[in-house]
């Protein structure tokens, strides 16, 4: 487990973006949302390292809601570093598939892998499931972020931090 005083590379999935336009009154749903915005501030206070993806971008751009497409993209063009799509990430996606993961989950952790992040985060819970059976198939761990960071403040963060 890293501490706060390491460097974390961490790549959100969709989920995380998307997390921004769903119902804010359900608990859950707040909490992620508010974990999401405190990642989102260290990769802008340039204290962790954002990953994002070429799956990922063309995962959002799927989304038919104009304006909810338009803040995801902006969030996106906000990223550290960025993954192409290439032969390498779609073969590991296919040994993914396998394993269970929908195509756009197993491209989103092949592409990960790819960057070598320390953590995926998603608030899919079917795709945490199947990453919790399978981890010692992955090289990235997978993660709610909520629950993350909550450990991350845990094990780390001084009373100080914003979070």
């Amino acid at each position: 487990m890293q501490t706060d005083t390491q460097f974390w590379k961490i790549y959100l999935d969709t989920c995380c973006l998307s997390r921004f336009f769903d119902d804010q009154t359900q608990t859950r749903i707040r909490r992620e949302t508010e974990a999401i915005s405190a990642i989102l501030e260290t990769f802008r206070d340039g204290e962790w390292k954002w990953l994002a993806s070429k799956i990922l971008e063309i995962e959002v751009n799927k989304n038919l809601n104009f304006s909810q497409r338009l803040r995801a993209i902006s969030l996106l063009a906000r990223a550290n570093e960025f993954i192409l799509l290439t032969e390498i990430e779609v073969l590991r996606a296919t040994t993914l598939e396998a394993l269970g993961f929908k195509s756009f989950d197993a491209l989103h952790i092949a592409s990960a892998e790819s960057g070598a992040a320390d953590i995926l985060l998603t608030t899919d819970d079917q795709f945490l499931r199947r990453a919790k059976r399978v981890f010692e198939r992955l090289y990235v761990r997978v993660e709610n972020p909520y629950i993350w960071l909550q450990e991350v403040i845990r094990n780390g963060r001084s009373q100080n931090d914003r979070y």
